[in-house]
């Protein structure tokens, strides 16, 4: 299975093309906080009906902490809300689309990742 991150979704919305997949509760919650007031509850149904969510559970916190100490050896900094996300894949053994690059330097740490091209790069 495919976990979708935040860059991702905004993409599918945009062009109302959905795939099968899981987002994170963080992505959801990214997602909501950039949603107007009036489209909030909406937007949440659709997400929820749309893709499984992944909690933080134990199995993400754990692995959240493995990926963490790794990063903080290595001397490198991920946002803790990617950091979850990341997790969550992680902890799934699920394929983490993105199209946020700060998220290859997890892939020697056993991420699994697929890096979509923005359309507005060249």
């Amino acid at each position: 299975m495919k976990l979708f991150d935040t860059s991702i979704i905004i993409k599918m919305l945009r062009e109302k093309q959905f795939q099968v997949g899981a987002i994170s509760i963080i992505t959801l919650i990214e997602i909501l906080r950039g949603t107007s007031a009036s489209k909030r509850k909406i937007v949440k149904k659709l997400l929820e009906g749309a893709f499984e969510i992944i909690t933080i559970d134990n199995e993400v916190i754990l692995e959240y902490c493995k990926l963490y100490e790794k990063l903080k050896v290595k001397g490198l900094i991920l946002p803790d809300a990617d950091l979850l996300i990341a997790a969550s894949a992680k902890a799934y053994n699920m394929k983490l689309i993105t199209m946020d690059k700060d998220f290859e330097r997890l892939r020697n740490y056993g991420l699994k990742i697929e890096i979509i091209k923005n359309n507005n790069e060249s």
